[in-house]
């Protein structure tokens, strides 16, 4: 959400997703397999915290006022396994974490660059 939160547009005070804009360009980690699976356990975790409330809306699931405390671990943790497979410290804010994020944008798309010659200067006669 971070991520989403900076490059996403706005349609009044909702979030424009766009795949080019947004998740076209997400800078997605390298994960161990470990790590994987770690993430692919949490992301069941979630699953099945949601399935234990059947009748509800994901609408009432995710009231920031009403979420159901088993989701919100199951999220906390996806979070962090999340986390883990961009480096082995935790981020200590949402700031940090953008600029983490932007700053591995940046060196995985550098290559994508065209070389820019730089520009000749003229002798003054």
């Amino acid at each position: 959400m971070a991520w989403v939160h900076q490059v996403c547009g706005r349609l009044e005070s909702r979030y424009r997703y766009s795949t080019r804009l947004v998740y076209n360009n997400y800078p997605w980690p390298e994960p161990t397999d470990k790590q994987g699976v770690s993430v692919e356990e949490k992301a069941q975790a979630v699953l099945n915290a949601r399935a234990q409330f059947p009748s509800a809306t994901l609408a009432e699931l995710y009231d920031p006022l009403a979420m159901p405390p088993a989701l919100v671990k199951a999220h906390t943790e996806l979070d962090r396994a999340v986390d883990l497979c961009y480096r082995s410290q935790p981020f200590t804010s949402e700031r940090q974490r953008v600029e983490f994020l932007f700053a591995l944008y940046d060196k995985l798309t550098a290559p994508l660059l065209p070389a820019v010659k730089p520009k000749r200067t003229r002798k003054k006669a």
